[in-house]
């Protein structure tokens, strides 16, 4: 058993390392830019804040073979977006919806049993201000829509 002070001392190291991979992916983020061959392109805003970003995918052969976002946003919305690059390129459409889906549930529904994979992880803070939860799923509900908008949905939990 972990005593109090080192569960504190373990939980203060990993939001630190959260930080870090938030921060990281800010100041470089990656797949940022725009596709000229994109199959798939939508842009939402955040009128709450500000937040714009753009999602661009290439789809070929039922797989999202490239991903890239721009815009400009908050450090946790552009994070978000590099995050997502990662987590969806060379997956079928179906399962990278299901990515994005999920992480929209883990960050909103505090029920969830979602673990997001990657560095989106490291988004699980945000649950704690709900001001900032549109921030985090603004790339991610971009995506789902971009794909529904040619026929592909994720399936509700």
């Amino acid at each position: 058993m972990v005593s109090a002070k080192w569960g504190d001392i373990l939980g203060a190291n990993l939001d630190e390392l959260y930080r870090e991979v938030i921060l990281d992916h800010f100041q470089n983020p990656r797949r940022m830019g725009t596709l000229p061959e994109a199959t798939h392109t939508l842009g939402l805003h955040n009128p709450t804040c500000g937040d714009k970003i753009a999602v661009d995918l290439q789809v070929e052969d039922g797989r999202v073979a490239d991903y890239r976002f721009s815009g400009h946003g908050c450090s946790i919305s552009m994070a978000s977006a590099s995050m997502l690059g990662d987590a969806v390129v060379g997956k079928p459409v179906a399962q990278a919806t299901e990515v994005a889906r999920g992480f929209v549930d883990f960050l909103t529904n505090p029920q969830s049993q979602e673990t997001p994979p990657g560095d989106l992880e490291a988004l699980g803070g945000v649950r704690k201000f709900p001001a900032r939860v549109k921030c985090a799923t603004l790339a991610h509900n971009a995506l789902m829509e971009a794909l529904a908008a040619h026929g592909v949905h994720a399936e509700p939990h």
